[in-house]
């Protein structure tokens, strides 16, 4: 009985802890840094640049203009500036999300101007 009661509570968790194993999610946005966020106006790629080069970390920018803070930065180093589609776990309660898979979608933050002055 002990051992019947034991193997219910061990797959019951089992259960539990994979439901709260966060599912892989699309997210379309760009990749801007922490200190401009949501907030760039029209210089862009080159203020982005220039921002993480200064110890300011990526961030992902969405389609809503929510700033979420990237787990694994150097899986976006090649996109800084850039409209992107991510797969990626998303950490709701962090605000952050670990990105599994990365590709462009063309343009540059949003549809801002790239190569604008500082």
């Amino acid at each position: 009985m002990k051992r019947l009661a034991l193997i219910l509570v061990l797959g019951g968790i089992t259960v539990f802890s994979a439901a709260q194993t966060p599912k892989p999610q699309t997210l379309a946005g760009y990749i801007s840094d922490s200190k401009c966020g949501s907030m760039h106006m029209d210089n862009g790629l080159g203020c982005v640049n220039k921002c993480i080069e200064n110890g300011y970390l990526p961030v992902f920018v969405d389609a809503r203009k929510k700033v979420w803070a990237i787990e694994n930065p150097y899986a976006v180093k090649d996109y800084y500036g850039y409209n992107v589609k991510v797969v990626a776990e998303v950490n709701p309660s962090g605000k952050s999300i670990h990105v599994d898979k990365i590709t462009k979608t063309g343009g540059v933050l949003g549809g801002m101007k790239d190569g604008m002055p500082m």
